[in-house]
């Protein structure tokens, strides 16, 4: 299925004074897919410090719905937030691809503070064991994300192994 970009909004590469613009065109982008897959809702969009953070107002979704939007251990939340990134940057020619977050019912702040807590904990049984620890089941945004929590830690450092699906982030001593 294809969900066409709103035609009002330019796909040529926005300038930098024209980042807004980036923007909104996620937004439209979002409450596009939403309305075609027959969840109507609004989406607030708001610049964070490297990318967009698109939050789906939820109040106008039952609980069903919420539930069918962040799906099983948020699969399809982050589907959704891949299909916006890829789409959204596919015909840009930028250097950097622009970030998208979609988020909803608190779903990636609560789990954020789950990958935080699991990337303390990995960091304290590489130092307690002096032994490699492997983060599993992680998405490719998720490992990215525990990279950069670890990255703060001068003891410490990351790396990911193995093919996807079954792709491992490794905490270790340096």
């Amino acid at each position: 299925m294809h969900f066409p970009l709103n035609p009002s909004v330019p796909r040529k590469r926005l300038d930098l004074n024209m980042k807004d613009g980036q923007m909104q065109r996620g937004q439209q982008w979002l409450e596009e897919l939403l309305k075609l897959s027959a969840i109507p809702s609004t989406v607030v969009s708001e610049k964070q410090e490297d990318c967009y953070w698109m939050t789906i107002d939820e109040s106008n979704l039952t609980p069903e719905q919420i539930a069918i939007l962040v799906g099983p251990d948020g699969n399809v939340l982050d589907a959704v937030q891949y299909l916006c990134n890829t789409v959204l940057n596919i015909a840009h020619e930028q250097e950097e691809p622009t970030h998208y977050t979609v988020e909803l019912n608190g779903y990636r702040i609560r789990r954020q503070q789950e990958l935080r807590s699991m990337a303390e904990y990995a960091a304290e049984q590489a130092r307690m064991t002096g032994v490699e620890f492997e983060l599993k089941s992680l998405s490719s945004a998720e490992r990215r994300q525990v990279h950069s929590f670890l990255s703060e830690y001068e003891d410490i450092e990351t790396y990911s192994q193995g093919q996807e699906p079954d792709r491992r982030l490794v905490v270790r001593l340096r």
